[in-house]
C-alpha cells in the first residue's frame, strides 16, 4: 500500500524559530530584457527574467576569460608575478574595436599576471583579455575552443563563445543565468583572487581608470563583479553583495543606460535581501512521521531526513508550504538507520517541486520465532 502524508500549517510550525513576520510579498518585475537573482549557498533562482534566454553578453563574458587565468593560478601553472606578452596583436585590439574599453599595454611588452587580472576586472581591458588567449589559448579561435570545454564542464547550458572579449558576435552568447553561475563559481573556488573584483581603482600607462562596477561605491554590500556594454546587448551588470553572512548575485541585461543597469541591479538585490529568507523547514535527522513495520520487534519505524531540508521563499508564501511523505508500506523489517524508505516531496508557492529521500530514523530488527508465529496466525486467520 502507497502512504501519502500531507503537512501544510502543522508542518510550517516546525520552523516557527525561523520564521519573520513580513508585509504582502513584493510583485518583483524589471524593465531589464534579461535578469536573474540568484541565491548564493543554495543555487536557487528568487527571480527570472528571460534568464535562460541566449543574448549578446558583452563584457560580462569575460568573467570566462577571467576563470580560466585564475584556473592556472589556483593549480600552480601560473603565478601572479609570471609575465605574459604583449604581442601586436593584441596591442592592435584598440584599432579593431575604436572606443573598446582598454589597460592600454605597451606592444612587445611583458606584463604580469598580477597585472592582466586588474586590467580586466578593474578596467575591462580588452587588450588584457587578448594577451590571455594568446599566452593560453595561441590565439582567440583557440582560446574560445578552450572556453566553450570550460563551460561545458561548469554546466554552462547556454553559453558559446568566439572570443575571450565578449566584443559583438552573433554566435558569441550567454544567458543571465549562466553568468550568474560562473559568477558564483568564481567567488566559490577563488576566494583568494576574489578581491581584484573590489578593486575601486587601477592605473597603467599613466592612466588611472576607475572600477565600472558602480555598486561598489553605492553602499549595499556590493564586492563584485562586472559590467558590459554594446550597442547590441545594451548596458548590462553581474553584481554580488553579502548582508549579515548571506550572499546573493544578480544579473540585469538589456538596460538603456548605465545608471539603469546600476539601479535596477541594486534595486533586485534589495528586494532579495528584504523579501527572501532562508528556512530551515526540518532539521537533519529530526522525526517527522512514523511508519508500520511488518514483521520488526517494534510496529512502527520513525522517519526523518538525512539532510536539513531548507528553502529560500518569501515570508508570506511560508503558510502555504506543503510537504508530503511518500512510501510503500508496512515497511517490511528488517529496517537499517538510515535506510531509505521512500520520498519527501515539498510544493512551495511558485517553485517546481522538490524531492528528498525519506529514510529511517532507527533499526528495527526482525521480530524473534515466536513473534513471526503470530505473524503467520494472524495472517491465517485474516485469510
Amino acid at each position: 500500500m502507497v502512504f501519502s502524508h500531507t503537512w501544510k500549517a502543522s508542518f510550517v510550525a516546525l520552523a516557527s524559530a525561523f520564521l519573520f513576520s513580513g508585509s504582502t510579498q513584493a510583485q518583483v518585475t524589471t524593465v531589464a530584457k534579461q535578469a536573474v537573482l540568484l541565491d548564493y549557498d543554495t543555487g536557487e533562482i528568487l527571480f527570472c527574467q528571460e534568464c535562460d534566454a541566449k543574448v549578446p553578453p558583452s563584457s560580462m563574458s569575460k568573467l570566462m576569460t577571467t576563470e580560466l587565468l585564475l584556473q592556472r593560478v589556483k593549480d600552480g601553472r601560473l603565478k601572479l608575478e609570471d609575465t605574459l606578452h604583449v604581442s601586436e596583436y593584441a596591442w592592435r585590439e584598440q584599432f579593431r574595436h575604436p572606443g573598446a574599453s582598454l589597460t592600454w599595454l605597451a606592444v612587445n611588452s611583458d606584463v604580469s599576471v598580477d597585472t592582466l587580472l586588474k586590467g580586466i576586472i578593474v578596467q575591462s581591458g580588452g587588450d588584457a583579455c587578448v594577451v590571455v588567449a594568446e599566452a593560453l589559448g595561441g590565439d582567440e579561435a583557440g582560446f574560445a575552443a578552450m572556453s566553450n570545454k570550460r563551460a561545458e564542464e561548469l554546466g554552462l547550458t547556454n553559453s558559446h563563445f568566439v572570443n575571450a572579449t565578449g566584443m559583438p558576435d552573433p554566435e558569441h552568447l550567454m544567458s543571465a543565468h549562466d553568468i550568474a553561475k560562473l559568477s558564483a563559481h568564481i567567488i566559490r573556488d577563488y576566494p583568494e583572487q576574489y578581491h581584484y573584483f573590489s578593486i575601486p581603482e587601477f592605473t597603467w600607462s599613466n592612466i588611472n581608470q576607475p572600477n565600472r562596477n558602480r555598486l561598489l561605491f553605492m553602499n549595499i554590500g556590493a564586492d563584485g563583479l562586472k559590467t558590459g556594454h554594446t550597442e547590441a546587448a545594451g548596458y548590462g551588470i553581474v553584481g554580488s553583495a553579502i548582508r549579515d553572512g548571506r550572499r546573493l548575485v544578480v544579473v540585469v541585461n538589456g538596460l538603456p543606460s548605465e545608471a539603469a543597469r546600476n539601479n535596477e541591479a541594486a534595486r533586485l538585490l534589495n528586494i532579495g535581501f528584504r523579501e527572501y529568507r532562508p528556512y530551515e523547514l526540518v532539521a537533519a535527522n529530526a522525526a517527522i512521521g512514523e511508519a508500520p513495520v511488518w514483521g520488526g520487534a517494534t510496529d512502527k519505524v520513525r522517519l526523518t531526513v538525512r539532510d536539513a531540508l531548507k528553502a529560500i521563499m518569501p515570508a508570506d508564501s511560508r503558510k502555504d508550504v506543503k510537504v508530503r511523505l511518500r512510501y510503500n508500506g508496512p515497511i517490511a523489517a528488517p529496517i537499517a538507520a538510515g535506510q531509505e524508505v521512500g520520498t519527501v516531496v515539498v510544493n512551495i508557492p511558485g517553485k517546481p517541486e522538490r524531492t528528498v529521500p525519506l529514510i529511517a530514523a532507527e533499526a528495527v530488527p526482525e521480530t524473534g520465532i515466536f513473534g513471526r508465529m503470530m505473524i503467520g496466525m494472524q495472517a491465517l486467520l485474516g485469510g
